[in-house]
Parts: C-alpha cells; structure tokens; sequence
C-alpha cells in the first residue's frame, strides 16, 4: 500500500502525517510506503518547520530529513490513497484529478476518525507550538485509524 499526506506547503502537517504513519508501520513491519507532499511552491526543498520537528521529536520521531515537494498529478499513478489536510488541500488535487476514479483516492485525513464529517486539521503555521501539539494529536488519532483501516 501507498499513502500520500497532503497539506499547503509540505513543512507542518502532511510531514507530520508521513513521519507518524512511517513510525508506526515501521514498527509493525509493513512494507507500505508514506510520502508527503503540498501545494505551495515556496518551501520547495525545504525541512519541515522546526516547531513541526520539535514535537514530532518529543514523540521519537524525526522529520528532518523530508524536503518539501509539490502536489504532481503523476501521484495519482503512485499513491493507493491520497489524505489531505482541509478544503483547500481536497479543491486542488481534485482540480488535477482527471476522472472520478482518481478522486476516489482522495480524502479528507480525519474522515478516518469522523467519517463523511470532512473535518479539517487547522494549519499551525501561523500560531504557536500549542497548536503544533494538537496538530499532532489529531494526526496521530487519524493514522491510527487509518493504518486499522487499510493495514
């Protein structure tokens, strides 16, 4: 199985996501593979943001070495399920998806945990390390899900 997490600019949650879920599959020996990707050409290249990093490191994970990369429609080829972050995420990969079937990978992250209720995971971006703490705790809830979904 191929998993990809999506959010704006590939340096927060779709990081997150990836490190967590590559965490816990690691763990349970699954050979499924996690990338991560966003929309915003800004941070091309870049590390997560250090916020992101601290907390994912209090949780014994380390995201340092993701780079950011852009959404591709080639991902729709190379991923078994695409999970985005919010409404936006979901509006622009459906505008690059080019049949229904392709939107079928597609799906709101937490509609693991709430199913069909599209709930959104907020950007931390812009706030401060508390919400990089719910951030992950809301991710961390939805791989769970996911991996008891799909795994």
């Amino acid at each position: 199985m191929k998993y990809l997490m999506v959010c704006f600019g590939n340096i927060c949650r779709s990081p997150m996501a990836m490190g967590i879920m590559k965490s816990k599959l690691a763990s349970m020996g699954s050979k499924s593979e996690v990338d991560s990707c966003g929309f915003e050409p800004y941070h091309i290249g870049d590390a997560p943001d250090k916020r992101a990093q601290k907390v994912m490191l209090k949780n014994g994970i380390d995201i340092s070495g993701n780079r950011a990369r852009l959404f591709q429609s080639v991902d729709f080829d190379n991923f078994d399920h695409i999970f985005v972050m919010d409404r936006r995420n979901f509006n622009d990969v459906k505008r690059m998806a080019k049949t229904t079937e392709l939107m079928q990978k597609v799906d709101f992250i937490m509609n693991s945990v709430y199913p069909g209720e599209n709930m959104e995971v907020p950007d931390p971006y812009y706030g401060n390390a508390d919400g990089f703490n719910e951030t992950y705790a809301a991710l961390d809830k939805a791989i769970n899900a996911i991996i008891n979904n799909y795994e």
